[in-house]
């Protein structure tokens, strides 16, 4: 967290802004409280990236964000955005993220690595059941507050990859390190099988301080995760965790078990080691929410950036960014920045119902403006957009 700047604003949307809790290319991420001391995370878009196109996008992602419920995602507070300032809320998760977790106190045990995955392959099934994939899930997408983990920011990367498939092909949002080989290809029509491989990849991390592939640099990932005969490197992984884990990261997505599958076959494992899913998600928390004085506290540090980056394709591999081996228990080495690696193409997402444009007292854009956002969005709903829900059972 870091005190607010003389460019911050100080209330947005009626919440008093505290503090920073992060920045990146999109926009900032704040502490807001509400006159009744609710704590929310304010997100609030900048306005060097505001345009027509960027407004109806965010329309979309917001009208999203109302639809995902569960314990295991941050929920919709409020959003106005269509405000001169455009904003949205979620609810405040007092706790640090997986990546900071990991590479602060190193891997999680076998009982708490299960838990985290049983609970985590829930909270996609809201996600999916409100017909939305993360596509972007990664340890730093991930928090670990007092009630369990949670999932965030996958409506502000979708936002950010729809602007940028719109605007410049050839650039995907998302880490490379967590990406199944389909979205590393540019497949246009992703399923839930792809959140499921995603997954697998950040359980892999939790337990052992690794990702699937590794390389010199992005480029070298993305060759290596869409190469069939390239094996994911399991290498730390209890032996527990095994069979679920690999066929999680199988390369073909109809060989991956759905989130249902996951579920149970992670219980399974806590009931072997003789917990219940209960006893195990306490033990969870126990290890990874921090607490000052009965209250969870994010932890020092600086902050991170809440959306992917975008970067060009590189012309030279070896311009790319350095990819570390992480082993554990010592420390875990990151890339520098938000810690994430990209690559080429992504697939346009799903397209939601139609939304019910309306604000909470920002002011409204002009003419001109709002009929360009009633354009795009009369474009968007003409569009057809195939989605397999987690939960179908299908493989």
């Amino acid at each position: 967290m870091e005190p607010l700047r003389s460019d911050d604003p100080t209330h947005i949307g009626g919440y008093a802004l505290r503090g920073r809790i992060g920045s990146g290319g999109m926009g900032r991420v704040y502490l807001g409280e509400s006159p009744a001391g609710q704590l929310v995370g304010v997100k609030v878009i900048k306005a060097s990236v505001l345009d027509a196109e960027t407004r109806s996008r965010f329309v979309l992602e917001v009208e999203n964000l109302k639809k995902v419920f569960g314990p295991r995602v941050a929920a919709f507070a409020g959003a106005d955005p269509l405000a001169e300032r455009p904003w949205l809320a979620v609810d405040y998760v007092p706790g640090p993220d997986l990546l900071r977790h990991v590479q602060d106190h190193g891997p999680l045990p076998l009982v708490e690595t299960a838990s985290l995955g049983a609970l985590l392959a829930e909270g996609l099934t809201s996600v999916h059941l409100a017909e939305l994939l993360h596509r972007d899930l990664k340890p730093q997408n991930i928090l670990l507050g007092p009630d369990g983990p949670k999932v965030i920011d996958f409506g502000l990367a979708v936002l950010a990859e729809r602007r940028t498939t719109l605007t410049a092909t050839g650039v995907v949002v998302g880490s490379v390190l967590c990406m199944p080989p389909e979205q590393a290809e540019g497949n246009h029509h992703l399923t839930a099988a792809a959140d499921v491989y995603a997954l697998g990849a950040v359980l892999l991390f939790a337990a052992t301080g690794h990702y699937p592939y590794d390389g010199t640099n992005w480029l070298a990932v993305a060759s290596r995760i869409g190469d069939p005969d390239q094996a994911p490197d399991l290498t730390g992984l209890p032996g527990h965790l095994l069979p679920m884990v690999s066929a999680m990261l199988a390369h073909d997505p109809v060989d991956r078990p759905s989130l249902i599958e996951v579920t149970g076959g992670l219980v399974t494992v806590l009931t072997d080691s003789g917990l219940t899913a209960r006893q195990a998600r306490q033990r969870l928390i126990e290890r990874t929410a921090p607490h000052v004085d009965g209250r969870p506290v994010l932890p020092p540090g600086p902050i991170a950036e809440y959306e992917p980056t975008l970067v060009e394709p590189s012309p030279e591999p070896a311009e790319g960014l350095p990819i570390p081996s992480v082993s554990p228990p010592g420390p875990v080495p990151v890339l520098p920045g938000s810690a994430e690696v990209r690559t080429v193409t992504l697939a346009p997402p799903p397209v939601p119902a139609a939304p019910r444009r309306r604000s909470t007292g920002g002011r409204t854009p002009d003419a001109a403006t709002a009929h360009a956002i009633a354009e795009d969005l009369r474009t968007a709903y003409a569009r057809n957009a195939a989605f397999v829900p987690a939960c179908s059972g299908a493989r």
